[in-house]
């Protein structure tokens, strides 16, 4: 076979489901955490919907193994049956006993009740899956409905979980079924990969099928053309990529290329898809073509109609007064300084230079509304002056705390929780560290004469540090930072309440109660997976989240997660977000 070719030890797209290939984008992680949510919240219906191809049965898969070790499940994988023959099959998979020749509806529903009942008693949780749901008729989906009135006083003794294609959603939505619609408590759509994730997709399964590291089969023309033509349906791709590797066989090529593209897309989409394919991205090349050549034009008239000064300048950030400092290319890479004493460490830091104010310490939310318009700092020039964006140890302190708080604490970086906020002070060796870390940070730094001094970053952009200082947000070249910086930072973080340490299996309390809060909101669900207890499904959850920001998916939920987790919520301030305040306060007149 044509695998043999290419150095790989079996075929890599194959159809069929295959637990090694497996996939996980950030759609089909976010399906499974809805799936896994809705088991733990006990009771009611879980709706997945999809398009053909999409990898739902993957999500199945997957679902089955992280079920808890207290679950008993039923699968449904041919719901064309009327409603006796669902509570039979029903009834079969759980390894229910009931009268095969003189079955009604009433003797299968009370012999699913009792055995749902036992196995309450017992602590164990029922599962029913049924998978091509869409198939369902009206009668039986009004069947399925009446058995989730099987429960106790505080639970559902059966959960449902309905898998089917996109009109399954539209049939429930119906006016008929209105009642089982409102019993779903949670529902998901799983969306085609996107032009990234297929990408990614078909490396994956090449090198599970063998492919060394480095090599490319599939050139990034090639693969655009994949998603282009497969809509980022990971069957459809199977089979066009597998096509695509068997022309390359046939013409005695190492990797794909446009022309087999085509080909494959003619013989396995048709060929209105493979007009697509062909005539789609050369329109869309030479449409990005025009439109760079038109921004290059009119940004050239621009330059030469407005007199633009010339790389010799650095800008910075107007000041409160409304003037730019210009600083020239002869400038050197730091001002002359004076000792100082900082106001929290007593250490000496270098002085203000003359005539430029002290910064203010919190930020005015009023001057956030209308902010003018802010001329930005040049990207080419010489190195700004060190008395721009230098601080006292505490002075940064307070500017870092003034971004979350108006009451900033006595001191720089206190243990424990202050207002809700915990102080963190770590090192790092690079800057690719703190741009990871993506947040407002206070530099630990160093003057040439030996001096403790800090200063508030506010984001990286490629070799360049957004910094505030007491003239407002500036830019500066990493290379003029790197050399006063000592490796230390410290940053502020929202806690959850009653947090004090890492949080695993078994725990409860506040702390618990809150990281679940935090998750139900993440997955927009209505009700949290505990109320107080670290249970097996707030764990998977957890891990599944450590896993999607590529974390140690170890189930703990420590201060690297709830840092990940904050993020994904918004709760901790984005450094983006915070120079667009800086600034507005900073026209405004609130920075001085």
């Amino acid at each position: 076979m044509y695998h043999q070719y290419f150095g790989l030890n079996e075929a890599p797209f194959s159809i069929a489901v295959n637990p090694r290939y497996l996939f996980m984008s950030a759609r089909h992680r976010d399906a499974l955490a809805h799936l896994l949510y809705g088991v733990g919240a006990g009771g009611g219906f879980i709706l997945l919907t999809g398009e053909v191809g999409t990898g739902k049965t993957t999500i199945n898969r997957c679902l089955l193994e992280q079920l808890p070790q207290d679950t008993d499940i039923a699968m449904v994988l041919n719901p064309a049956l009327n409603a006796m023959e669902l509570l039979a099959t029903v009834c079969d998979e759980l390894g229910i006993d009931y009268e095969r020749n003189n079955h009604t509806l009433k003797t299968l529903t009370d012999s699913l009740h009792r055995y749902l009942l036992d196995n309450y008693q017992r602590g164990r949780k029922t599962v029913l899956l049924i998978d091509e749901a869409q198939h369902l008729d009206f009668d039986v989906l009004e069947q399925i409905r009446l058995l989730t009135n099987l429960e106790t006083n505080s639970e559902k003794l059966l959960q449902i979980i309905l898998i089917g294609q996109p009109e399954l959603a539209e049939k429930l939505a119906r006016p008929e079924l209105r009642q089982l619609n409102q019993r779903i408590t949670a529902r998901y759509n799983l969306e085609p990969l996107n032009f990234e994730e297929t990408g990614a997709y078909i490396q994956h399964r090449l090198q599970v099928a063998g492919m060394s590291m480095g090599r490319e089969i599939f050139p990034p023309d090639v693969v655009r053309g994949v998603y282009q033509a497969t809509r980022g349906i990971p069957r459809v791709i199977n089979v066009l990529c597998d096509r695509i590797l068997l022309g390359a066989y046939g013409r005695n090529k190492l990797a794909a290329d446009r022309a087999m593209l085509q080909t494959a897309v003619e013989e396995v989409l048709g060929s209105q898809a493979d007009a697509h394919a062909q005539w789609g991205f050369p329109l869309a090349i030479i449409g990005g073509l025009a439109l760079v050549l038109l921004l290059v034009s009119v940004g050239g008239w621009l330059l030469l109609s407005s007199g633009a000064p010339g790389p010799a300048a650095v800008e910075t950030v107007p000041t409160s007064t409304g003037t730019n400092t210009m600083t020239s290319t002869g400038t050197t890479a730091l001002a002359t300084e004076v000792v100082a004493e900082s106001a929290h460490t007593g250490q000496p830091v270098a002085a203000p230079t003359a005539g430029i104010p002290a910064p203010s310490t919190a930020l005015d939310a009023a001057a956030l509304a209308d902010g003018g318009p802010v001329r930005m700092p040049a990207a080419q020039g010489g190195a700004a002056a060190a008395s721009t964006y230098l601080l006292g140890p505490g002075e940064a302190a307070d500017r870092l705390w003034s971004i979350y708080t108006d009451t900033p604490p006595n001191q720089p970086c206190p243990a424990g929780v202050f207002a809700g906020l915990r102080c963190e002070t770590r090192s790092a060796a690079t800057w690719d560290e703190l741009a990871l870390l993506n947040r407002p940070v206070a530099l630990s730094l160093v003057t040439p004469q030996r001096f403790s001094a800090a200063a508030v970053l506010l984001g990286i952009e490629g070799a360049r540090a957004w910094v505030w200082g007491r003239q407002g947000l500036q830019q500066i070249g990493l290379a003029q930072l790197a050399p006063l910086w000592d490796g230390n930072f410290s940053f502020l973080w929202q806690v959850p309440d009653g947090f004090e340490a890492p949080l695993a299996l078994g725990q409860q309390g506040l702390a618990v109660a809150s990281v679940a809060l935090l998750f139900m909101q993440l997955d927009g669900q209505s009700q949290p997976l505990t109320r107080g207890v670290f249970n097996v499904p707030l764990q998977q959850r957890v891990k599944l989240f450590q896993r999607a920001q590529g974390l140690v998916d170890d189930g703990v939920v420590g201060a690297q997660t709830l840092l990940a987790l904050n993020a994904a919520l918004g709760i901790d301030p984005d450094p983006a977000l915070v120079r667009e305040r800086v600034m507005a306060s900073t026209n405004q007149g609130v920075l001085q």
